[in-house]
């Protein structure tokens, strides 16, 4: 076991570089770069005419170019710019944001808390909400109550978040204005108690939380019910009802251990989403987490801040599946890493 880990650990570090030279390799060809911003800002303060604009760029001599290049450390080849950049990662340098011009790092771990908040929470509730379901659902396999669910899951399961999103936006700004429909906290939280403070959180959460919620648990639930049918039809179960032993404790005990195993193949990678966020979610309701912050920097070209969080959520992304074979082995007594 401690081998496997060791050998899954040391094959982080190529994975990374690879996704990080990539994405590096990318930055430096797309177009509408950081010099490119620069011109463009320098263009519209002057309010300058489509003529103009040319010899806006034009003013600019090879030496201010070129300063401007160094600025921005594009002046290096790109082998060299990137090596240099992972020379800095190594020391938690992830560079300067040019959008914000604060340590990227620094960034990051203040966006974290908020991302944290919706991830952990969220993974809660889908988790308390969906093995019980999904258990009850197998249960009550081709009843009403079970149909009637189906429905409900899948319509949930259907819409994606994002749309969910503004459809409450839409429908609580109209009939019900008293819940915020935007923000991680309101304009006055500083001066709130403590108890304050948490209602606050709390009040400003419940429309983020729901779209987080319907589509993870939708999926969960289903995959929990369709586990444990499958579990309750196998010889190991009938052998156990043969031989007299407690229903409660066959469903319980026997089937369900087995059953929980796909959910288990897929908690490394909910908790890869408790840290990153999600940036459709985050985008609609203005949240300030690391979902909206990878949103914004791809969009304004902060190039520091998209490998900083590519960096960050690519490597919670690999631990996760890590994470999530430990998971099945302590689930699955079958799995062994020799």
């Amino acid at each position: 076991m401690k081998q496997y880990i060791f050998r899954r650990l040391f094959l982080l570090i190529p994975t990374l570089i690879g996704i990080t030279f990539l994405t590096f390799f990318i930055t430096r060809f797309v177009p509408g770069g950081p010099i490119e911003q620069t011109l463009m800002e320098m263009q519209f303060s002057s309010q300058s005419s489509t003529s103009q604009q040319s010899t806006a760029q034009e003013g600019l001599s090879e030496e201010e170019l070129q300063n401007l290049k160094k600025f921005y450390g594009l002046d290096k080849p790109i082998l060299v710019a990137y090596i240099q950049w992972l020379g800095k990662v190594v020391q938690f340098d992830f560079g300067t944001s040019y959008r914000y011009n604060e340590s990227v790092w620094k960034i990051i771990r203040g966006r974290l808390p908020v991302s944290l908040f919706y991830g952990i929470i969220t993974t809660l509730l889908a988790y308390f909400i969906a093995i019980p379901l999904g258990i009850y659902k197998a249960l009550k396999h081709n009843t009403w109550i079970d149909s009637f669910s189906s429905m409900l899951i899948f319509s949930g399961y259907a819409i994606p978040a994002f749309l969910l999103g503004l459809l409450l936006l839409s429908f609580v700004s109209q009939y019900m204005p008293s819940i915020p429909i935007n923000g991680f906290t309101s304009d006055e939280f500083d001066s709130l108690s403590t108890i304050g403070k948490i209602i606050d959180i709390l009040h400003h959460s419940i429309l983020p939380l729901i779209c987080y919620t319907v589509g993870s648990f939708a999926a969960m639930t289903l995959l929990m019910k369709n586990s444990l049918l499958d579990n309750l039809h196998t010889n190991y179960i009938r052998t156990a009802f043969a031989k007299g032993l407690p229903k409660r404790r066959i469903i319980y005990v026997h089937a369900l251990r087995n059953s929980l195993i796909p959910l288990a193949a897929t908690f490394g990678h909910n908790i890869s989403l408790v840290f990153t966020g999600s940036y459709l979610i985050e985008t609609v309701f203005n949240i300030n987490g690391l979902g909206l912050l990878g949103y914004q920097a791809v969009t304004e070209r902060d190039y520091p801040v998209v490998l900083g969080s590519l960096l960050f959520s690519s490597f919670l992304f690999l631990f996760g599946n890590l994470l999530s074979d430990l998971c099945l082995a302590t689930v699955d007594p079958r799995i062994r890493f020799n």
